[in-house]
């Protein structure tokens, strides 16, 4: 057997010339292909890995053409198929007893799905299990129901695919309206007679500015809310309210109460005490015009509290 030569193909004048070139490589026998494995892995021999490969290039011709219903270049489907044999042939161990033919199908089979699934739609699509035995069933299941009507299709058919792949019923449903709506593009016209593109009607999501200045304004007003209603406390009250509700791990009542020597009780009864104050204070300071409105000074606090 000769060696392998160059295959070049790409545009449609190649492909031709490179299929009829594939034609040209023989099968080969169990004995051989056993042969030419054992000598690729066991001594690197490249050899017998072009001897290997090229009598398989059929194959992966083969299996891509059965891909060609997706509207991608066959040559585009027969390079991901060379991809998926190579990986194959780098990962065959012929001492298990299995033809290489039937060993790498799976390898080329899969190089060219993902090559699909990734080409076929600017959306990534197939991204679980369930997803790309849909994505490479649906149609024909549809064919043998011939429920190829245009829309959503019928409960019963629905009913029936979801029980042949053993998937939900409402994944069926998003498989078939995604592959029933091709990409569009967002610059296209909305209509003959007008210049508006679809970008145009596209809501923004995230909030506008005037949104974010208002929230900004608010939660500042608030937190001076907070800080002049906490400085109208005692600074036992200011130190236990903080501990207890502010705080994103407030320590105990008993903690505190060891800490100024009180009941845990006098701790829970100052807690309630200043946090009702503080809500008094926030109340009347919000009522006040803004204009009138002062930090509250150390002079403003009430006379410290007895035990």
């Amino acid at each position: 057997m000769g060696t392998m030569k160059t295959l070049d193909y790409g545009p449609a004048d190649n492909l031709t010339q490179y299929l009829e070139q594939v034609r040209n490589y023989p099968y080969l026998t169990a004995k051989q292909e056993a042969d030419f494995a054992r000598r690729w892995r066991d001594h690197g021999d490249r050899e017998a890995l072009r001897q290997l490969v090229c009598s398989h290039l059929r194959l992966v011709v083969k299996i891509a053409r059965s891909y060609k219903g997706y509207g991608l270049p066959t040559g585009d489907l027969i390079s991901q198929g060379h991809v998926g044999l190579m990986q194959a042939v780098h990962k065959f161990d012929p001492d298990r007893g299995v033809r290489f033919a039937t060993y790498s199908t799976w390898w080329i089979r899969a190089a060219i799905q993902e090559h699909v699934l990734y080409s076929w739609s600017l959306v990534k699509i197939g991204t679980t299990a369930a997803q790309k035995k849909l994505f490479f069933n649906l149609r024909r299941l549809k064919g043998q129901l011939q429920a190829f009507e245009e829309g959503d299709l019928s409960p019963e058919a629905v009913a029936a695919i979801a029980q042949e792949l053993d998937v939900r019923d409402a994944d069926v449903v998003d498989m078939n309206r995604r592959l029933g709506s091709g990409d569009h593009s967002l610059n296209a016209v909305v209509a003959t007679d007008s210049d508006d593109e679809w970008q145009d009607l596209l809501v923004e999501s995230s909030p506008d500015q005037e949104s974010l200045v208002m929230k900004r304004d608010e939660l500042a007003w608030r937190r001076r809310l907070l800080e002049h209603g906490l400085i109208k406390l005692t600074e036992r009250e200011q130190h236990i309210l903080v501990e207890r509700r502010l705080k994103d791990d407030p320590p105990s009542l008993d903690v505190l109460s060891r800490e100024y020597g009180i009941s845990r009780e006098r701790v829970r009864q100052i807690e309630n005490r200043a946090f009702e104050k503080l809500q008094e204070a926030m109340r009347d300071d919000a009522r006040a015009p803004r204009r009138q409105r002062r930090p509250a000074s150390r002079t403003d606090n009430p006379r410290p509290e007895a035990t």
